[in-house]
């Protein structure tokens, strides 16, 4: 519900063509209306190689439906294996991810697929019947499945062979990922296509050694991994939409869901926010941050809109100062009275707290996850083949599932605690 206040306000003196590639970023950027692929309570498993391992893009991706969608309510485990291809998923999938029952799984594999050499026939065969048939079986088991193509390479940091020969081996299996998820009618997440382009952009910008897949050429720092997130993110039909404050300079101010206006008096506009931003850290150039792929992907303007309104200024204001937190700017009327997105206004603002402490806790809970499953889960089914029948070893496997499970339970309530309102302030004052 929206509540409204009365108040005065005191005046103050972003291998495959670059066409289709283009085409294809916008083709998902224009979906104007939210595709329900994620239900409230669903349960997300985000599979993949070492680049999942690596706790970043799956780190991004259950941030933001924690704290940016908390409606949804959503649960994230991240099942990520170090020098994985799909053929090794599908042995362990039974075992490692099934009993989890997720209702959506986001696959991500392919980089260990192309083997480090110039495709074949083979190298597609293998992985195109692997993919398949785990897409096949977790739709078998009643569960939605978004599939992920492989990265790229850099094209400067990579050095195992000429990486335009192996970003060609991952676009031809990025085409074959592209078909399986089309003839399931499931969603298809282009992350080969979305890190080509932005890495083709930012690196005409900013120059060769800027890396996008990583010091070692394979494995992306923070701004590859932001573009994997944002990929996975669209793919799972998110609108980006998280809220607006509207004020009329004559009196009145609102929320939409997820935020209320608490108080409004003398230019000073209290709010209590349930769904946060997502907060954008780093420096310009720096692939160890966000901020520096900012320019080459619409992560704002798809999955971070966050908008203040103003209406009814006085018609000789010229500019208006808005303080949100610690930080200000100050803006054109026309601007503030079409709308101003704070999330990319601010990105330094009264949620990157919560949201770094949030995020620290997402880290923990999916480091365990790590352990978990590749420290022990996997191994039973070793146990179960090497005791087959054992009635003692079955419950003892059992009850480990069951210590194990009320472990990350533990994990996902401090994930669950570390998501706060956070009450902030905006201060208005005309020039």
């Amino acid at each position: 519900m929206k509540r409204r206040y009365r108040f005065k306000f005191m005046g103050c003196g972003l291998i495959i063509p670059v066409l289709l590639l283009t085409l294809g970023a916008r083709v998902h950027a224009d979906e104007s209306h939210e595709n329900p692929f994620l239900k409230k309570g669903s349960r997300l498993a985000i599979v993949g190689d070492s680049i999942t391992e690596q706790k970043l893009y799956s780190k991004f991706i259950e941030t933001y439906l924690t704290a940016c969608r908390p409606e949804l309510e959503i649960d994230v485990i991240q099942l990520g294996w170090s020098g994985e291809k799909a053929p090794g998923f599908e042995a362990r999938m039974e075992n490692d991810l099934l009993p989890w029952k997720p209702d959506v799984v986001t696959l991500c594999y392919g980089m260990n697929d192309g083997l480090y050499r110039p495709f074949d026939r083979g190298i597609g065969r293998v992985y195109g019947t692997s993919l398949r048939r785990i897409v096949e079986h977790l739709i078998d088991k009643r569960m939605k499945v978004v599939v992920g193509s492989p990265g790229v390479v850099d094209t400067h940091t990579f050095r195992y062979l000429s990486p335009q020969i192996y970003n060609q081996n991952l676009a031809q299996l990025s085409s074959i990922a592209r078909t399986i998820a089309k003839e399931y009618k499931m969603p298809f997440a282009d992350v080969n296509g979305t890190m080509l382009l932005a890495m083709q952009k930012a690196k005409k910008e900013y120059g060769d050694a800027y890396h996008v897949a990583g010091a070692d050429g394979v494995h992306p720092w923070i701004n590859g991994q932001l573009l994997m997130a944002f990929t996975f993110l669209k793919a799972l039909g998110l609108d980006g939409n998280l809220g607006e404050i509207s004020i009329d300079w004559t009196g009145e101010a609102n929320a939409s869901a997820g935020h209320e206006v608490l108080s409004a008096r003398q230019g000073t506009v209290e709010i209590l926010s349930n769904r946060y931003p997502f907060c954008i850290t780093g420096k310009e150039r720096d692939p160890a941050g966000m901020a520096s792929i900012l320019p080459f992907i619409p992560f704002h303007e798809d999955l971070n809109r966050f908008r203040l309104v103003i209406t009814n200024l006085p018609a000789s204001s010229s500019k208006v100062k808005v303080q949100w937190g610690s930080s200000q700017r100050t803006f054109g009327k026309d601007e503030l009275s079409s709308g101003i997105n704070l999330a990319e206004a601010f990105p330094v603002n009264p949620f990157c707290d919560a949201f770094e402490n949030l995020m620290g806790e997402i880290g923990k809970k999916q480091a365990y996850e790590t352990t978990m499953i590749k420290g022990i889960v996997t191994h039973f089914r070793t146990l179960k083949r090497e005791f087959a029948g054992d009635t003692e070893i079955h419950s003892a496997v059992t009850a480990i599932r069951g210590r194990l499970a009320a472990r990350h339970e533990q994990h996902r309530q401090s994930v669950h605690e570390a998501v706060r309102p956070v009450r902030h302030t905006i201060e208005i004052s005309v020039q």
